[in-house]
């Protein structure tokens, strides 16, 4: 009797792929999608020249460098943007503009193939790599992006050690000096701050928006707002600012402040409060609002814990429908959202507004969202999987990491607290225009994503704009997200992309509609909040 031989081998992670030769890659993409199409697990890595030469240039003399994103642009589209066709980027000596380098770390970029002619020497005649390069190597590995080194070594004395027998050398493998090399670069790298640690799992993951009015938050979420330790101190430092400024010394030990906490959550804005009243000398009497029963009970233990009962008074109400027995000195709350105003800050400080003194402080003062045109290459495609519109019209919460910021973030919407004139409608519209460096890429490209959907631009890929705030909360003690020092190199002309952004608001909610008007015109997405909006 036969038997059927079964050998086990370890299942291929991802094939790589040649680069794409000449102007024209439509049938080279047209076997890989076919192959993607009937993909399993397998991932294929489209091998690209981060640089390559203008062939098309008739003095062999004259040739120069051009950026290769192009040629990955069309490879993708043609490909339909499929989620297991990622990139292997060729690195040689030769790297494009600052603008271009920082776009890839936008795509889906899985390995760097670093060739040995990258490499120069040192005093000791070993390999290291110029400041550029050490750069980028830097930010592949913060991207987690593999390294392989290709090519012949060109350092043929860094491969011998005086310390080591001859055997040995020759058992060794002639590219170790430049696997060290890039050992050390990523030894040399400091840790990531606790907060880094701590957003790990959230980087580039589409989180569902919050409804903090429609719904009430899961202990979960209580959990993960309480561990940003940054935004409490800032709290605290706003809140002993103000308290200074309220009471001068001579006072402090016979006027007490009235400070309310709406929106108290489980706590840590009350904690912040109380330590800033110690920290000053300063007397304290506090209402903490709060309308989630889950959160009201933790609440009510954390004030037997710590002994509050005869400074604390928990009140389990909506802010906008309680009653005060007294005017508040300092209002107090943490409704902010990525966005700024996205989670209903304005709408329930309005609601608030009526038990603060006419002299009274709101913590926060003000706060103003910001917009900026990114690339997100993973992103565009965890929406595109559901295949519907809904998802292409939804301001999502995302930790952003691999993406590409393609033009300095510019102000949209700006809320301040207390309201004057206190009738002031919370609808705003803003038109934006963005410039856009030249060397960030040009091609017909859908824009989709964080607050933008299927519109096609003349100029960029881009997959989205990022949403950030920035709040005051006293006088100037900031919080906020905004990347301002994050912005791109712009020292060369571009394109303008023009976007026009409306805040929109109904008798049961708020949503917000966008639309781009140049280089070419979209549709009003997201009109009357079909797809997105937040309930009051």
């Amino acid at each position: 009797m036969f038997m059927v031989l079964l050998i086990p081998f370890k299942i291929l992670q991802a094939c790589l792929l040649p680069a794409p030769k000449g102007t024209s890659c439509a049938n080279y993409a047209r076997c890989v999608n076919q192959i993607l199409q009937g993909a399993n697990n397998i991932q294929l890595w489209l091998r690209i020249p981060l640089v390559k030469p203008d062939v098309d240039s008739m003095d062999e003399k004259s040739v120069t460098l051009d950026d290769s994103w192009e040629s990955w642009n069309s490879f993708r589209l043609l490909c339909e943007h499929h989620s297991q066709l990622s990139v292997a980027l060729d690195i040689l000596s030769t790297l494009p503009s600052t603008n271009s380098l920082g776009r890839w770390f936008g795509e889906p970029v899985r390995a760097a193939i670093l060739n040995t002619d990258c490499f120069l020497t040192n005093s000791h005649g070993c390999p290291c790599l110029s400041k550029r390069h050490q750069r980028l190597i830097s930010g592949f590995f913060n991207h987690s992006i593999q390294i392989i080194i290709s090519g012949i070594s060109v350092h043929p004395k860094a491969s011998m050690d005086a310390n080591e027998t001859s055997d040995i050398n020759s058992q060794r493998h002639p590219l170790r000096p430049y696997l060290d090399y890039i050992g050390y670069l990523y030894q040399r790298m400091g840790p990531l701050p606790e907060q880094e640690r701590f957003e790990l799992g959230y980087r580039d993951f589409l989180q569902s928006p919050l409804q903090p009015l429609m719904d009430n938050l899961e202990a979960q979420t209580y959990e993960t707002f309480e561990k940003d330790a940054v935004k409490y101190i800032q709290y605290q430092r706003a809140v002993s600012k103000a308290l200074l400024d309220r009471v001068p010394d001579e006072e402090a030990s016979a006027k007490i402040i009235v400070l309310m906490v709406v929106g108290a959550g489980r706590g840590p804005l009350v904690r912040a409060s109380l330590q800033a009243a110690e920290e000053t000398g300063r007397r304290l009497k506090v209402y903490a609002v709060e309308k989630n029963p889950n959160a009201v009970v933790t609440l009510h233990s954390l004030v037997k814990l710590e002994g509050w009962e005869d400074i604390v008074t928990i009140v389990s109400s909506d802010m906008r429908h309680w009653n005060a027995p007294e005017k508040a000195d300092i209002l107090v709350s943490e409704l902010l959202g990525s966005f700024g105003d996205n989670e209903l800050s304005p709408e329930c400080l309005d609601g608030a507004q009526r038990f603060l003194k006419q002299d009274g402080i709101s913590i926060p003062s003000s706060y103003t969202s910001f917009l900026q045109p990114v690339t997100a290459s993973k992103l565009y495609n965890d929406v595109k999987a559901h295949k519907d519109l809904v998802h292409f019209e939804t301001a999502y919460v995302v930790k952003l990491h691999n993406v590409a910021r393609l033009s300095p973030s510019q102000p949209v919407f700006t809320f301040s607290h207390p309201k004057s004139p206190e009738n002031e409608s919370n609808q705003r519209y803003k038109k934006l225009s963005f410039e856009i460096p030249s060397d960030t890429g040009s091609a017909m490209n859908p824009i989709l994503g964080i607050f933008v959907s299927k519109i096609d631009v003349v100029f960029s890929l881009i997959t989205g704009f990022a949403g950030y705030f920035d709040a005051t909360l006293y006088k100037d003690v900031h919080l906020g997200i905004e990347p301002s020092t994050a912005t791109p190199n712009m020292f060369s002309p571009g394109s303008t992309l023009e976007v026009h952004f409306w805040r929109c608001c109904g008798s049961t909610k708020v949503w917000y509609e966008w639309g781009v008007t140049s280089p070419s015109s979209s549709p009003i997405h997201n009109s009357n909040g079909r797809s997105y909006w937040v309930g009051l």
